[in-house]
């Protein structure tokens, strides 16, 4: 689909390289995206859905990360204290990261945004995008690792 909306105008010839190059970079980007969320998931798997949530096919692992004076984690308040600490912990890890870093993660790991939609709100390209979403991810990650947390 690339190929042709993209380079539908270029010569024949020209056609079996960049479709090898399209490719190329979309495998590229699906294994990146892959070990990215193989990162976050390792990083968010301390949180355990209850019974409940399992049935539940809504379960959204990003929204137990909104942590409320009010919630409630479970019964056991050792495991309550661990998820806040944790959740404290990654809030401020993305708070030291570099405001543009802070901009990319959040809108593309929070906000589920695609490259291309995070690209147009930062004002910048798309390979930008994914330079800043790889250095954040690999920072954050040696900033928890440093504060204890296992990957």
């Amino acid at each position: 689909m690339k190929l042709t909306e993209k380079y539908a105008a270029n010569p024949p010839g020209e056609l079996p390289l960049l479709f090898q190059r399209i490719l190329q970079n979309t495998i590229r980007d699906y294994y990146r995206r892959q070990k990215t969320r193989s990162l976050w998931t390792t990083l968010f798997s301390s949180f355990t859905p209850n019974d409940q949530q399992k049935e539940s096919e809504d379960y959204d692992l990003l929204e137990t990360l909104q942590v409320k004076t009010d919630s409630n984690f479970g019964s056991d308040p050792h495991k309550q204290m661990e998820q806040a600490q944790l959740i404290s912990s990654i809030e401020e890890a993305i708070k030291t990261l570099p405001a543009r870093q802070r901009e990319a993660f959040l809108l593309r790991y929070w906000e589920e945004m695609d490259v291309e939609e995070t690209a147009a709100i930062m004002g910048c390209s798309e390979g930008s995008v994914k330079t800043h979403c790889s250095r954040a991810t690999h920072a954050l990650a040696t900033i928890l690792r440093k504060k204890g947390v296992v990957l």
